[in-house]
């Protein structure tokens, strides 16, 4: 596999502090994934090969972003959180079976799509006036349909991954009212499950670049334990305003310039 011509010396610490931003964005809020999948492609691996690679970093950011809530005492709602779990993996096992053979080129169409998506998604949100946050709702019918949602999400997560963050929020807060804290929780919990499975699918299949996916992992996983120790609201307007510019050029770029 021929990298563009990056010496190691810089190539390293590029990735391990593209994983740390990545890995911030991801746990606090979501499209971090938008930044390092994109990273990769630009160091010469495949869409499909960077699709693959970037949850060996990926697994890494939420199994410390999992530890770094825990040190600060937050609790998640059990068994809903288990389904949640259940449900992702299973939904993940098939996102990853449909990400396997589809073409480069029409990989990064998509990705590029979903980046511009999430991009306007997040501008939405953040013109809309702040308003007091509703009870949680953990009444049998919003799990349920939190459940049914959650499996939609885990083959999306599976297959793609980019821009799940703002998914999984969107869910839990639309659905359950759960704060953001909580919800981020959740949402790196589960997503330890379905990365997991993808990640024995695309190592199968012979798709993870380990070496660059450890650097960036190196990074990502420090990433999660800073941002889940870290007050979620506080400067995320700015990290967000970087990330629509960062995420438009480089959904020009794979849109525009693929070969």
């Amino acid at each position: 596999m021929e990298l563009h011509q990056i010496p190691p010396a810089i190539q390293i610490p590029l990735l391990i502090a593209v994983g740390f931003l990545a890995g911030f964005l991801n746990t606090v809020a979501g499209g971090g994934t938008l930044i390092s999948m994109p990273m990769l492609i630009f160091m010469g691996l495949p869409g499909t090969v960077a699709n693959a690679t970037n949850r060996v970093a990926i697994l890494s950011q939420n199994l410390f972003a999992v530890a770094g809530f825990r040190s600060k005492g937050v609790k998640i709602p059990f068994p809903y959180t288990f389904y949640l779990c259940i449900v992702s993996l299973i939904g993940g096992l098939i996102g990853a079976r449909l990400a396997v053979n589809i073409p480069d080129q029409l990989f990064n169409r998509i990705l590029a799509i979903v980046m511009v998506a999430v991009v306007v998604a997040t501008v939405r949100q953040h013109t809309r006036k702040k308003k007091e946050e509703p009870v949680e709702d953990l009444s049998r019918g919003k799990q349920v349909l939190g459940v049914f949602l959650f499996f939609l999400l885990g083959i999306y997560g599976g297959f793609l991954q980019a821009g799940i963050g703002f998914m999984v929020i969107a869910l839990l807060t639309w659905v359950n009212h759960f704060s953001l804290i909580k919800t981020n929780y959740i949402k790196v919990f589960a997503a330890l499950l379905y990365t997991g499975v993808a990640i024995v699918v695309f190592a199968f299949e012979n798709k993870i670049d380990w070496g660059m996916g450890i650097t960036l992992a190196v990074g990502q996983g420090l990433g999660g334990w800073v941002a889940s120790r870290w007050s979620a609201g506080r400067g995320e307007i700015w990290i967000r305003r970087i990330l629509v510019v960062a995420v438009v050029g480089m959904a020009i770029k794979l849109w525009f310039f693929t070969s």
